[in-house]
């Protein structure tokens, strides 16, 4: 029982954040970021400011919180080492997409809800001055977890700097995919967009996206 608890409560807690975001995104997106309220989120969804600020240190997080620097930290340090750096990169991106996105088995009848709630996101970053500003916080957060998943401190300047830039370039793909997911509402499949844009950077061989890809 007592090794039960923990992964109950972790579950509760990833349950309680997921429906304080969802609100969130839902409410800035219907009123608009800056005439909604961490109060309006917290009533929405059932719970005290305080336990909104618990899950979400501060409003833009309502938005930019997710797992994506996980998952794509995790796939670059289950890849091998012998690969070039922007593959491995790549891969993650489009892998990390795939699972973000649940379009694994293709798009059927239209976006899937998990693409719909990360396209509302992305239009509220890129539509809000205060969320593009934090956004740039992030992909900076995100090119160090990179560049740790490759090897971070044990690697010598000179690695280091080349991870950095493979790192950077590979971001400024995903960056092009993004804002053209956004434009054409998603009627392309994310992991898709970032493939392509990886492809004309890089070439056509520089994505692996596993045997489910």
């Amino acid at each position: 029982m007592t090794d039960r608890h923990p992964t109950l409560r972790a579950q509760r807690r990833s349950e309680t954040q997921r429906t304080i975001q969802a609100h969130a995104v839902r409410l800035f997106t219907e009123r608009g970021y800056d005439a909604t309220t961490v109060a309006d989120v917290a009533e929405a969804a059932g719970v005290s400011p305080m336990t909104v600020y618990r899950h979400f240190p501060t409003k833009e997080d309502l938005v930019l919180v997710d797992q994506h620097d996980r998952l794509v930290a995790e796939r670059i340090a289950a890849s091998s080492g012998e690969q070039p750096l922007v593959r491995r990169i790549g891969s993650a991106l489009v892998d990390s997409a795939t699972t973000l996105t649940g379009t694994g088995g293709g798009h059927g009848g239209g976006p899937t809800v998990n693409e719909r709630f990360l396209l509302a996101r992305l239009r509220l970053m890129i539509s809000t001055p205060a969320l593009r500003a934090r956004h740039l916080d992030n992909h900076y957060a995100l090119q160090q977890a990179i560049v740790n998943a490759l090897g971070g401190d044990e690697m010598d300047p000179d690695a280091a700097f080349r991870a950095q830039a493979a790192a950077s370039a590979c971001l400024a793909a995903l960056h092009t995919a993004l804002v053209r997911w956004a434009e054409d509402d998603g009627q392309t499949e994310l992991p898709e967009l970032i493939t392509k844009a990886l492809a004309a950077a890089f070439g056509d061989d520089i994505v692996d996206v596993g045997p489910d890809g």
